[in-house]
């Protein structure tokens, strides 16, 4: 059987690349999720498809919604999903690939209060460059609701062959305003020294007034960074 585990938005990116997501969407009410997640099951089902995945679509400014693409793995912004679920989806699509069913149902799946996520990355953040090099000092937040996903500590080297992000931090709160709350906590007291990162970019994304309402689009970064 196939089950949803409601949606995310992912509208902050810079060049088609995520930069923070959240679930729930706040551009979505309940019925168009209802909707949006339907559609989704009905087109898994229809291909067969067995494993973890995200069914990606757009959304227009009038709510109509449009499929875009499947993305059959498990994605980097899966955490906020598990915050608000508290489903293991790296268990579940193990068990999946050992041939054992779905643990749960639909009808079990429930889902809790708002989460965000922001990718950290190894660059400067208002130029954009790469800033590989020795992280001589890293402290990671902590706290009820706050949940970093990192391999760096003190006196790792940051390579210059790979991906950028080194780090995700995961905030989990009973509404919108309680995670973003703890996310600025979090990012005020995360300490990466040795290299430039994103977290300042991300303080002022939070800070933003049209974030902070929701009113946000693929096109926010662009305005956000001209002004």
């Amino acid at each position: 059987h196939v089950v949803h585990l409601g949606e995310r938005d992912c509208s902050i990116q810079r060049r088609h690349q995520k930069l923070l997501e959240e679930t729930p969407s706040p551009a979505v009410d309940e019925k168009l999720r209802k909707e949006i997640c339907r559609v989704a099951v009905e087109a898994v089902k229809a291909v067969r498809y067995r494993n973890v995945g995200t069914v990606e679509f757009l959304l227009d400014k009038d709510h109509n919604f449009f499929f875009m693409e499947v993305n059959t793995r498990i994605q980097v912004e899966h955490a906020i999903t598990e915050m608000v679920t508290g489903i293991d989806l790296i268990k579940e699509q193990i068990r999946i690939a050992d041939g054992q069913a779905l643990s749960f149902k639909q009808q079990d799946i429930k889902l809790n209060g708002h989460s965000i996520e922001c990718r950290i990355n190894a660059e400067d953040p208002e130029k954009f460059t790469p800033c590989p090099g020795m992280i001589t000092k890293y402290s990671a937040p902590g706290g009820f609701g706050v949940r970093v996903d990192s391999a760096m500590e003190s006196n790792m080297m940051v390579v210059p062959f790979y991906d950028s992000m080194i780090a995700k931090i995961i905030t989990h709160g009973r509404d919108r305003p309680e995670a973003i709350a703890r996310m600025r906590r979090a990012l005020d007291e995360f300490v990466i020294e040795g290299i430039k990162t994103t977290i300042p970019l991300h303080k002022r994304i939070l800070n933003d007034p049209d974030f902070q309402k929701g009113h946000v689009s693929t096109t926010f970064l662009e305005r956000f960074l001209a002004s």
